[in-house]
């Protein structure tokens, strides 16, 4: 039989959404219930230690292929030592308690850069620890994509990093999940001085970690806002070299293409756009 994955499930994919959903709240100015969720059913939990298992996979990128073994039977015979029942229940409850607090097609509609690894993690896990014939295929092609993963050169990975997940994984890893409230310290003291429009662009960065066709779109009209509203300010400037400047900017603003992906020097353009349209508004 067939293994289904389930992000419902996936301890890791869990985590990470968690770690996002306190970023995203922050950004909106309010307290959230997810640092509380994050604490109860990560700390000292069976979830808390399946979510080790796949914390240390991730860890190891561009390993040699034995290596890559290693660190793959491991981790099956590590989650062969968990109570299955028990993680299944808080599994239950956590959900439940996602439930309470948010709408639960919004919560897991943000993207995970390495979903597909996350996934086939979860699948290996649960086809070891079933009673039930698996399909030999299904357990072959995970593996492949897992070794593949830890073998690949970090340098070939396409998918773009979600720098303050990166900032909060770098934490002491013992106590790591006890330090969400360092993580909301420090954003709060980097992002403190951001106007509200650059504060809804990260946050929509943040949501859209991946290069998807929304995100694109959200640049593009953003970009088009930008040369509008520079267009307008322009026509009241009386100086006539930063009118000559400010026109440069206007024609000099990139809309993406078809085929061009959005990368981190596009959220760093618009938050630097922004900060421009809020000097000439604020010098009216």
């Amino acid at each position: 039989m067939n293994i289904k994955h389930s992000k419902y499930k996936n301890t890791g994919i869990l985590f990470e959404l968690l770690v996002r959903q306190i970023t995203a709240d922050t950004l909106s100015g309010k307290d959230s219930p997810a640092t509380n969720i994050l604490k109860k059913y990560f700390t000292k939990t069976e979830l808390g230690k399946e979510y080790k298992l796949y914390e240390n996979f991730f860890k190891y990128t561009n390993i040699s292929e034995a290596k890559a073994n290693m660190v793959l039977n491991t981790l099956v015979e590590s989650s062969k030592h968990l109570n299955r029942s028990a993680l299944k229940r808080q599994k239950y409850n956590l959900i439940k308690e996602i439930k309470n607090y948010y709408n639960l097609e919004d919560f897991f509609k943000m993207k995970l850069p390495n979903y597909k690894a996350q996934a086939s993690l979860f699948t290996l896990f649960e086809v070891y620890n079933s009673e039930n014939l698996s399909n030999p295929t299904q357990i072959i092609e995970n593996k492949t994509s897992l070794l593949e993963y830890l073998t690949q050169s970090t340098i070939d990975k396409k998918e773009v990093k979600n720098t303050i997940l990166e900032e909060f994984k770098n934490q002491d890893k013992d106590i790591r999940v006890l330090t969400y409230r360092v993580l909301l310290e420090k954003f709060n003291d980097k992002y403190a001085d951001l106007n509200e429009n650059q504060k809804n662009t990260l946050k929509e960065f943040i949501n859209s970690i991946d290069s998807t066709s929304k995100l694109k779109e959200f640049y593009n009209t953003k970009i088009n806002e930008i040369k509008e509203t520079l267009g307008a300010l322009n026509k009241k400037v009386t100086d006539k070299a930063i009118q000559i400047k400010i026109n440069e900017v206007i024609n000099i603003l990139p809309s993406l293409t078809k085929n061009e992906r959005v990368n981190d020097d596009h959220l760093i353009n618009l938050l630097q756009y922004y900060s421009l349209v809020e000097e000439l508004e604020s010098a009216k």
